[in-house]
């Protein structure tokens, strides 16, 4: 027969501490406080070989989040698995820099490109009442979750597959357009480390360009007069997304740092 405690201080010898508390508590369906106060309740063998089957997964490189199939953003819970990204805090700066704009330009209107798990989306929708969320993806999968997402989280955002704006009609116009695409170089060494996640959501194969180009030229028209188009991007591309935005058609583009101090969101308006 194995403890808690007992099957807590095996996992330890394998993974870090706090996420094997975490995987116990999610196999669970327990709090923290739980492990502390329960840690002489014996484990079945069903619940044991689980626990363990997790320890497994984690200890071959698997994310946390792909193993509990959650993970928070902006302080909800997101379901995710490998057809979508896991979403990061860095992402969290798009957000701000949105809330921020509905404070002085009214957004009616808003397009989230490549929306994965829906994570983007589906907060803005929740944030901004008053706004009509509209979000594609290329992968019929991702769709699949980010819908659960807003079904789950009650968000009323409107979904429609498309190859960035292949399929949105000519005439459909946005207030803000906002997209998190796939902008890692193919020869970035941090793709290592994150092959558990789509590949094509990561990069484009190219440069870590062609994703964000190809949106910054589709961009203007689709948007409203005076529109805003966000990205986010590396934390070295910043100099390079400035260069591709047409001054002709855009206002002079601001890059805006996240919370580490990186460049992370470039945005511009469409000249009026």
């Amino acid at each position: 027969m194995t403890t808690i405690a007992q099957a807590l201080d095996k996992a330890y010898q394998s993974i870090d501490r706090f996420e094997a508390k975490l995987l116990l508590t999610t196999l669970l369906g327990k709090g923290r406080t739980y492990l502390i106060t329960h840690d002489q309740e014996v484990l079945d063998e069903q619940t044991l070989d689980l626990y363990e089957s997790l320890i497994r997964r984690r200890q071959k490189g698997e994310p946390i989040p792909y193993i509990t199939g959650t993970q928070e953003f902006y302080g909800r819970p997101f379901r995710v698995n490998q057809d979508v990204l896991i979403p990061r805090p860095d992402t969290e700066t798009l957000i701000e820099i949105v809330l921020s704009l509905s404070k002085k330009h009214p957004i009616r209107t808003l397009l989230d490109m490549g929306t994965g798990s829906g994570c983007i989306a589906i907060t803005l929708a929740l944030e901004l009442s008053n706004t009509q969320v509209t979000a594609s993806d290329i992968s019929q999968e991702a769709l699949s979750i980010a819908r659960e997402n807003a079904a789950t989280l009650k968000a009323p955002v409107r979904f429609f597959e498309s190859d960035w704006f292949e399929s949105i009609h000519e005439l459909t116009l946005f207030d803000v357009i906002v997209s998190n695409p796939p902008y890692i170089h193919p020869s970035d060494n941090h793709l290592l480390n994150l092959t558990y996640e789509p590949a094509s959501a990561l990069t484009d194969g190219v440069d870590g360009l062609k994703a964000i180009e190809k949106i910054i030229q589709g961009a203007p028209g689709h948007l409203n007069r005076a529109g805003f188009l966000l990205l986010e991007h590396g934390w070295d591309q910043a100099q390079a997304v400035r260069s591709l935005f047409n001054s002709n058609l855009w206002e002079t583009p601001q890059t805006i740092k996240d919370l580490a101090g990186n460049d992370r969101v470039t945005m511009s308006r469409l000249r009026s």
